[in-house]
């Protein structure tokens, strides 16, 4: 067991953000992210909520969202019973039928309408100056516009999650954002077993020992490059790890 708000919170300040950051990253208003810190789940609209809001604030600070969901359901959604939607579901489907119903009749009547147009066009209709434009020549002259709803992702959205862990033995570390003069993120013995997250539009890594880490990048495991024995020099991207040079 381990306390999910406390490790929530120290992940963020860890990484040196704020609620407004994580908020306009994930899209959870600041408030609901500031409750799970605190472990307040009764402010949040309903538990699927809250499993859910815990997932995506887990997973954006670089931790397994999987593992905090299932920390609450042990701790606080033990005996939950699922609500009853047999009878919404009975309703649902017989309005879903008087819609599809009143669909299908105003369907009908606009191809009736549509093929009485084309039928008195052809029977009346004139030269080529006079006649009804056809649906080709109506399409040509509606302008096509942008396809709407899907929006760019935002510089955050773009950020890597880098997972470091120390499988075959200790490592010094050092992590820095963007690149070696960068902000320090981290800085110490990662001792063996030991697992640290972090996140940034890229990062810049100083490892004592490349040869005793593990790492995953995005969720996926990744190899770190090959190296001589001794420290060195990594540059993370969302292409993958590479070795750097100081700057």
């Amino acid at each position: 067991m381990f306390e999910i708000g406390t490790s929530l919170r120290e992940a963020r300040l860890r990484q040196g953000f704020e609620l407004v950051d994580a908020e306009a990253a994930t899209k959870i208003r600041s408030k609901y992210l500031g409750a799970l810190e605190e472990e307040r789940f009764e402010l949040l609209p309903a538990q699927t909520y809250v499993k859910g809001f815990l997932r995506s604030y887990s997973e954006y600070l670089g931790l397994d969202g999987q593992l905090y969901v299932d920390e609450y359901n042990s701790r606080y959604a033990q005996g939950e019973e699922p609500e009853p939607v047999v009878r919404r579901r009975i309703e649902v489907s017989h309005a879903q039928r008087r819609v599809e119903s009143r669909v299908l009749v105003v369907s009908l009547a606009g191809i009736a309408a549509a093929t009485a147009l084309v039928f008195a066009a052809w029977k009346w209709g004139g030269d080529d100056q006079n006649r009804i434009p056809n649906l080709a020549d109506g399409a040509a002259a509606v302008p096509t516009s942008r396809q709407g709803g899907a929006t760019a992702p935002t510089p955050r959205q773009r950020w890597i999650r880098l997972i470091v862990t120390a499988r075959r033995g200790s490592s010094l570390l050092a992590v820095h954002r963007g690149s070696a003069t960068g902000r320090t993120l981290w800085s110490g013995t990662l001792e063996r077993g030991e697992t640290r997250h972090f996140v940034g539009p890229s990062l810049w890594l100083n490892v004592g020992s490349p040869t005793n880490l593990a790492a995953r990048l995005n969720g996926s495991p990744v190899a770190l490059p090959p190296t001589r024995r001794g420290p060195a020099q990594l540059i993370v991207t969302r292409r993958g790890i590479t070795r750097g040079r100081p700057d």
